[in-house]
């Protein structure tokens, strides 16, 4: 620890000696000495400093061409120039500066309000070029706000409103732009455009990245508001959520589900998932299984489905219901069976719970056995007794089939359009933007 203080005193007292030395006049030192030199020497290094500012405490001896400075500065910069000033001088053969920096708080000040008094009278004499500079940019504004607001041709340009509206905010945005530039003009201050700008993009840059979902959201919005993948009201399944669609603003899709319930999908997540439009076409597809005994009749039983999904009120006959054997299990064969409906009159969900009702009825009244689980028990033999064994059945032949013929029940889209209601109420409410239009084009 010693040693460090001592090698730190040593350094610092090795600062004047180089300050001395450092910066000192370079060439042949003449033998002649003249007094009359060095008066003139001291004479014109006190006139140049007279001249400058910063240097009023500042004296100045020369003995033998040798310069002493002596006195103190506002800052150590103004010290240590002093060493390239005395050089240049002729006739100077060695400096020695011992200028100090000042501590007096007065004379560190002065500066400082003289500074701030100069920039108050430049303020002063610059107002009238301020307020015309001022003038052209909310002139060069308004002209642009103006044009941003009219109806045309932004909404002829546009797709959408949702379009037209970015077209304004652009228009907006370039006159906002080119009012600073002919401010800045006028004030021949040009030259800040460009840091404005580069500081501009920098911020942009930084607030891109902290926004990076909103600058996505805000992007698929456009996307979709141009592509328009669904139209109001129609059944959509996004992301494995499912309802009518109300309407899309700039920020969310808002779907109406089966339960009544608002559901809101960002639109980042919209345009990125598989989207499931029920209602492109009038056709739609219902599908359910029925489990039949393995030793029943499946090409009987195959036939009389086909028959009965078509006598069915409700199913078209194109595309035609169909049904076949889907698969086989340990005490069961599924028998599969399809139908198709027009959505617009006929509710799928009823239509598919009528259609399986009346298939297994059909089904039975036919004879065909619906699948028992059928378990194997190991162990000790159990003796039956006569009156335990069951009787025999009979033959499936000689079964009697009770000709009862079963009505469907109503299977209309009462439900679906009562959620068709609840979507086009909302929609007419105004306050709430929509991107969605009838007559746009879709993909």
């Amino acid at each position: 620890m010693f040693r460090i203080l001592l090698t730190a005193f040593l350094c610092l007292s090795a600062l004047p000696a180089l300050s001395q030395t450092a910066d000192q006049p370079t060439g042949t030192i003449t033998v002649s000495d003249s007094a009359q030199q060095d008066a003139a020497i001291a004479t014109r290094i006190r006139n140049i400093l007279h001249e400058l500012e910063g240097y009023e405490d500042v004296t100045v001896t020369v003995s033998s061409g040798i310069v002493t400075l002596r006195g103190t500065t506002l800052s150590a910069a103004e010290a240590g120039a002093l060493n390239d000033l005395a050089g240049r001088v002729e006739g100077v053969v060695a400096i020695r500066n011992q200028v100090a920096e000042t501590t007096d708080v007065a004379r560190r000040l002065n500066p400082a309000l003289e500074r701030f008094e100069k920039r108050m009278r430049d303020i002063v004499a610059w107002l009238p070029l301020l307020a015309i500079a001022l003038a052209a940019f909310l002139i060069v504004l308004g002209l642009g706000l103006l044009l941003a607001r009219m109806r045309q041709p932004w909404d002829r340009l546009a797709p959408n409103a949702f379009i037209a509206d970015i077209y304004r905010q652009i228009i907006r945005l370039a006159f906002v732009i080119a009012g600073i530039v002919v401010a800045l003009d006028i004030l021949n201050a040009t030259a800040l455009l460009s840091t404005i700008l580069g500081a501009a993009g920098i911020i942009g840059l930084a607030i891109g990245f902290a926004v990076r979902d909103t600058v996505e959201n805000f992007i698929a919005s456009i996307m979709l508001s141009i592509r328009q993948p669904f139209r109001p009201n129609d059944a959509v399944e996004i992301n494995g959520d499912e309802g009518k669609v109300i309407r899309l603003t700039s920020r969310a899709t808002i779907l109406l589900s089966w339960d009544g319930n608002h559901v809101r999908i960002p639109n980042a997540t919209v345009f990125k998932s598989r989207i499931v439009n029920y209602s492109m076409n009038d056709e739609r597809r219902f599908l359910f299984d029925i489990g039949i005994a393995p030793d029943a009749d499946m090409a009987r039983a195959v036939q009389i489905a086909k028959d009965t999904l078509a006598a069915l009120p409700f199913t078209l006959q194109t595309p035609a219901p169909d049904a076949w054997i889907d698969g086989i299990g340990d005490s069961t064969v599924t028998l599969r069976l399809i139908g198709w409906i027009d959505q617009r009159t006929t509710s799928l969900n009823a239509a598919r719970g009528e259609a399986i009702r009346i298939a297994m009825a059909a089904l039975t009244d036919a004879g065909i056995d619906m699948p028992e689980p059928t378990y194997r028990l190991t162990g000790l033999p159990v003796l039956a007794s006569a009156e335990d064994t069951p009787p025999e059945p009979a033959p499936a032949a000689t079964r009697p089939v009770p000709p009862v013929a079963t009505p469907a029940l109503d299977v209309q889209a009462h439900a679906e359009h009562a959620l068709e209601a609840i979507v086009e109420e909302e929609r007419r409410d105004k306050r709430s933007e929509d991107l969605l239009t009838h007559d746009a084009p879709t993909e």
